[in-house]
């Protein structure tokens, strides 16, 4: 299974990846607040990801590492 690991206390939730996941599987976690004052970024469904890192290299703050299983 394929892997979307998020380094949440440095996402600044631009969105960004958001926008880019062609699956649009990706989210903002409005329960979480890091301890910069942002929501953090989601994933809402791990098993339709593909893997195709399309949200990582988007990513201003290289808060996403993608994992293929």
């Amino acid at each position: 299974m394929n892997k979307v690991i998020f380094n949440e206390a440095f996402c600044k939730g631009c969105q960004l990846c958001i926008d880019v996941c062609p699956k649009k599987i990706l989210a903002l976690d409005t329960e979480k607040v890091n301890a910069k004052g942002y929501n953090p970024i989601s994933c809402t469904d791990m098993s339709a990801c593909t893997a195709c890192s399309i949200c990582a290299r988007v990513c201003p703050d290289s808060v996403i590492s993608v994992e293929r299983g």
